[in-house]
């Protein structure tokens, strides 16, 4: 199946334009024709199936035939908060692969030893998205925009909430601690881990630390295998 992404379909939805460059790809790229069958989501949990009804590569028009929901393939709710890294290949590998894993929401934090402090989101939303049509998922993750960490601490949050940093102090591993069925949000630091005030911050506000192994993790691994271990625990 190949998987097409538009967040303005709604159930009640019967036609779809697309636009030109999108056109262009069906059209031109694709070489599909009149009475082709594209799949479409919405990524609110809804897979459409559209005939195409003019197959032009400027304005490509299908009708939805078939409109199908599809439940979450898992049954926890994970939110992410990393550190965005200097390298930005880092972090969008990070995006591609907890999307294909399976991730809810994702939000980038910008701590003292953050060493990129300017996030351009909307290129985060265009990895994502392809991500999650290729993984063929039909939930879009929920991607925030970049916030301060003392900010972000100090909002109310609902399930466990974990802090996981590099510094000699009593931790737990995540994997001891995470149950399934759960919500869970983790904080994965920058490069030069959280600062002691950072952690200190967290530690006041409840957030449990945690260990993710004894390797020291850089920050996209970190991210990676923290979503990784939730979602084998909810197997």
């Amino acid at each position: 199946m190949q998987l097409f992404y538009n967040p303005e379909i709604q159930e009640t939805t019967k036609e779809i334009m697309f636009d030109k460059v999108e056109s262009a790809h069906i059209i031109r790229v694709l070489r599909k024709k009149e009475s082709d069958i594209l799949h479409i989501t919405n990524g609110k949990g809804f897979l459409f199936d559209a005939k195409i009804v003019i197959a032009n590569d400027k304005k490509c028009l299908a009708s939805i035939i078939k409109t199908e929901q599809k439940p979450k393939p898992w049954n926890y709710y994970l939110h992410i908060a990393i550190a965005p890294t200097k390298n930005n290949d880092r972090i969008e590998w990070f995006l591609e692969k907890a999307t294909e894993i399976g991730i809810d929401e994702i939000t980038p934090i910008i701590c003292s030893n953050s060493e990129r402090r300017v996030v351009k989101t909307d290129r985060f939303e265009k990895i994502i998205q392809s991500a999650m049509k290729q993984s063929l998922k039909f939930t879009f993750p929920k991607l925030n925009e970049p916030i301060k960490f003392t900010e972000f601490i100090n909002q109310e949050f609902e399930g466990k909430i974990c802090i996981a940093h590099c510094e000699e102090q009593e931790k737990n591993l995540l994997k001891d601690i995470v149950k399934p069925n759960e919500k869970t949000t983790i904080l994965i630091g920058p490069e030069g881990d959280f600062s002691y005030d950072e952690i200190k911050k967290a530690l006041l506000k409840d957030f449990t630390p945690i260990s993710l192994g004894e390797s020291r993790l850089r920050t996209e691994t970190a991210g990676l295998v923290a979503v990784n271990l939730v979602s084998f625990i909810n197997q």
